[in-house]
């Protein structure tokens, strides 16, 4: 039954997207229907929670990921790449300054 619970909720709604206040409500509502003991509720939610987390992370990896292929393909500079032009101008500049002097 557990089982079935999980992979439903985890279909429904998409683990990504469940909050910890989410899964709970939905734990306590199985118990209150007598679906499940309220142990097996608390498991629930910590294992779905484990999974939401897990999930979430993983879609953040692939998003950053496809934006810095996207990045590439429109060859723009990155921030590190113009900080480090910056700090060569001001060096530049610095050298200038002191033969001009």
């Amino acid at each position: 039954m557990i089982e079935l619970v999980k992979k439903t909720l985890l279909a429904g709604v998409g683990v990504a997207a469940l909050t910890k206040e989410k899964l709970e409500e939905v734990a306590k509502d199985f118990v209150e229907k007598g679906k499940m003991t309220e142990q097996e509720g608390k498991d629930l939610v910590k294992d779905l929670i484990t999974r939401s987390e897990e999930s979430r992370q993983e879609l953040q990896k692939q998003i950053g990921e496809k934006v810095e292929e996207i990045l590439k393909k429109m060859d723009l500079a990155k921030k590190s790449e113009m900080n480090a032009l910056k700090q060569e101008i001001a060096e530049l500049r610095e050298a200038l300054k002191s033969r001009e002097s």
